[in-house]
């Protein structure tokens, strides 16, 4: 897959853009607040219908605005698809696939297939575990639909309970707790070995790219941490309910799910640097891109100021292996230095790459 064309209007500080895109190579250059990470947010935009910046829609509107849009045209395994996204500030957001509105805007994930390595990605080291599952998710929803489905109704049957659980004066109706609990046993399970199996098959894939970035100079660990490693999500159900009940929410199950980042046996974000910390988050998304293009869904990579707080060696494996393995299709780059920019690329992609400045 890859993007032919982009059309913006109002969105951010661009107010009306269009971009023509090569299948290979598109860099944004410019200074610091131009909108080069607006462009990479708008093509997030239409893959996932939500910005990997600010997940309030109207405040990506351009100010003193009352819409925006944005329109991508895309070459999908030979087919071409365009897709439309507009939100309004009165009527809300509406998606659409070659004309045709989505009637559920989740059936839409997975046909733009996109991976973002950003500085955004520092959360995933700093925040809390929800941005972690939050990653795990995402990259098992782009190729298995089943998975989103089954993370909607965890979460949709989660806060059911817990509101059940806020309004029942520490008494529940058994009747009415066996209702949700049910739901969160049947998707539970389905979420845990999802999530456990892709970490198996991905973990490989990781710690490639790590070597390869790092010179084999660290050894990083990637470890899926679960409450059903050790028990089934009903016994741990059953067994908390006394406590959830006083709590008022529920303690137990895989929305306490964690992925685990270390280097050399020690924490990542105790004790790594910022050098091992931009690594790490690099060799992550390089392995999402690699398994999902393992698994025939050929997605776009978008690299926003990723060369920041790398050293050049660093900087110099990553763009061999992005530019010269063919199995990374179309590239978006984002750099403050043209000239930079230009001589590296020269250098790794045979000069062929398209430039747009900002």
């Amino acid at each position: 897959m890859f993007v032919k064309k982009l059309n913006i209007v109002n969105f951010k500080n661009h107010t009306e853009r269009e971009f023509r895109f090569g299948s290979k190579i598109n860099c944004f250059v410019g200074s610091n607040g131009v909108g080069k990470t607006n462009v990479l947010d708008a093509l997030y935009y239409l893959s996932f219908s939500k910005s990997f910046i600010n997940a309030v829609d109207v405040q990506n509107i351009t100010t003193g605005e009352e819409f925006f849009s944005l329109r991508g045209v895309y070459d999908v395994e030979g087919v071409e698809e365009v897709v439309l996204l507009s939100f309004h500030k009165t009527k809300g957001k509406t998606l659409k696939r070659n004309d045709k509105a989505y009637e559920r805007i989740s059936a839409h994930i997975g046909l733009l297939p996109l991976v973002i390595s950003s500085p955004q990605d520092i959360t995933l080291i700093f925040d809390g575990s929800a941005e972690r599952r939050k990653f795990l998710d995402s990259a098992l929803s782009q190729f298995d639909a089943g998975h989103l489905t089954a993370l909607q109704n965890y979460n949709r049957a989660l806060m059911q309970r817990n509101k059940f659980l806020k309004t029942c004066n520490g008494v529940a109706d058994p009747i009415l707790l066996e209702m949700w609990d049910r739901q969160l046993i049947q998707n539970g399970e389905i979420l845990y070995e999802n999530r456990k199996k892709f970490v198996a098959d991905f973990v490989p894939e990781f710690q490639k790219y790590y070597s390869l970035v790092s010179s084999d100079s660290e050894i990083p660990t990637l470890t899926y941490q679960s409450q059903l490693d050790d028990d089934s999500i009903a016994n741990l159900l059953k067994n908390s309910l006394q406590r959830d009940q006083i709590l008022q929410h529920t303690t137990c199950g895989v929305h306490k799910d964690d992925l685990i980042f270390e280097v050399g046996g020690l924490s990542l974000k105790n004790c790594g640097s910022q050098g091992q910390q931009k690594t790490f988050l690099t060799a992550l998304k390089l392995a999402q891109f690699s398994f999902l293009n393992r698994v025939g869904k050929k997605p776009v990579l978008l690299l926003d100021d990723i060369f920041d707080k790398l050293d050049p060696a660093r900087v110099n494996a990553i763009l061999e292996i992005v530019l010269r393995d063919s199995t990374f299709g179309q590239i978006f780059i984002t750099h403050t230095s043209p000239d930079d920019l230009e001589k590296m690329l020269q250098s790794a992609a045979d000069g062929e790459y398209e430039m747009f400045r900002l």
